[in-house]
């Protein structure tokens, strides 16, 4: 119980890498603020954690936008008087090769998971500094933050960013007691990429035997337990660190 009386906002929470995070937060005591832009979902996650004997509430908010980021920040506070966790989960990645990238791709995906990261870290961590939080920011960054991918130069571009972001804002928080973090998962098993595979079996091969040395995706829990990790204090002297999880994706 990591979190016991933490109050904690999961951006992206109606994904299913944002709804993995938010319940394992609120599995460990937290109070979970699920955020997202689709709102049914946001729902649909709250009400599974409370289901599950979870404390959690939904709100809408585009991170692109930041007087719906700064109202998001304020109703939180107003609700709870204090934020203690920030997780920005919320990413988009529309695949386009690079000659073709139109530039409706490139500002869409730089809106959701550059300028979000930015707007939503930046807002949320002075309400930390004001209300006196020694609290923490975890990004989601990717392996595409370290390395390109082919047809996705939009996406790469913003995880490269994040990594940034988390370095810089980590610098300077670290003054106030706020840690900034990211996870750089690899290839997660989710609806998506799991219809990437049933449809070609040998993608799935090629990734499975020549890219991943455990030969497997990742599971989105795994990626939640690497944030919640982060985001407590077993990870107390970490800070502006991107955590790969990739099952040695990267080192091969």
């Amino acid at each position: 119980m990591r979190f016991t009386n933490k109050i904690a906002i999961v951006t992206g929470g109606g994904g299913e890498i944002g709804r993995a995070a938010a319940k394992r937060l609120a599995r460990e005591g937290a109070t979970v603020v699920v955020v997202d832009v689709n709102l049914a979902l946001a729902e649909q996650a709250a009400a599974e954690i409370i289901a599950a004997g979870g404390s959690a509430w939904a709100l809408q908010t585009d991170v692109a936008k930041r007087d719906q980021v700064q109202a998001m920040a304020d109703e939180v506070m107003r609700r709870h008087g204090r934020i203690d966790v920030l997780c920005n989960i919320a990413g988009i990645a529309p695949p386009a090769p690079f000659l073709e990238t139109p530039d409706e791709n490139w500002d869409a995906t730089m809106d959701v998971n550059l300028k979000g990261v930015f707007l939503c870290s930046q807002i949320v961590a002075r309400a930390m500094v004001a209300g006196g939080v020694k609290g923490n920011i975890v990004n989601m960054a990717s392996t595409n933050g370290h390395v390109g991918e082919i047809g996705l130069v939009a996406y790469n571009a913003s995880k490269f960013g994040v990594v940034g972001i988390t370095m810089t804002t980590a610098i300077e928080l670290a003054p106030y007691g706020i840690r900034v973090n990211a996870v750089s998962p690899g290839m997660i098993r989710t609806k998506l990429s799991q219809a990437v595979l049933d449809a070609d079996p040998e993608l799935a091969r090629t990734y499975f035997q020549d890219k991943i040395p455990m030969a497997r995706f990742g599971e989105s829990d795994e990626v939640a337990a690497t944030v919640a990790f982060l985001a407590s204090d077993d990870a107390s002297f970490i800070t502006g660190h991107s955590l790969v999880i990739d099952g040695g994706q990267l080192t091969f």
